[in-house]
């Protein structure tokens, strides 16, 4: 059973930076991407970032460029999301993914809880 499992979220003022982990279980991650997507209250899920199998490949909506940084860490199983410069729209629930390397939720199969990440000005 795949198990993934967000942690690192919390409230923050404009600027200040977060780094959300995700620990994979269940399954060997290095054989599958693994993507970062939020969800803004009444708004749908939406891409974030993607890391490919092992790390060599990364690709970011134009929203986070330059702000967020995605990494891995396979032999910790760990995925991780750098976000500074964090700004109030960045407020959402964050999801961590994996499966095909891909900018479509639909691409992924596996997915967390999520962990809420406010932003507050």
């Amino acid at each position: 059973q795949v198990q993934l499992l967000e942690s690192g979220g919390g409230s923050v003022q404009t600027g200040d930076s977060l780094r959300l982990s995700c620990v994979a279980s269940g399954r060997t991650i290095s054989n599958y991407a693994m993507g970062w997507f939020r969800q803004a209250p009444g708004k749908e899920r939406e891409f974030v970032a993607a890391i490919s199998g092992m790390g060599a490949i990364t690709y970011y909506a134009d929203s986070v460029k330059g702000r967020f940084t995605i990494s891995r860490d396979n032999a910790k199983k760990t995925g991780y999301l750098q976000m500074n410069s964090l700004k109030p729209e960045d407020t959402a629930v964050y999801f961590c993914a994996t499966g095909a390397y891909s900018s479509t939720s639909s691409a992924y199969d596996y997915w967390g809880q999520g962990t809420q990440v406010t932003v507050s000005s």
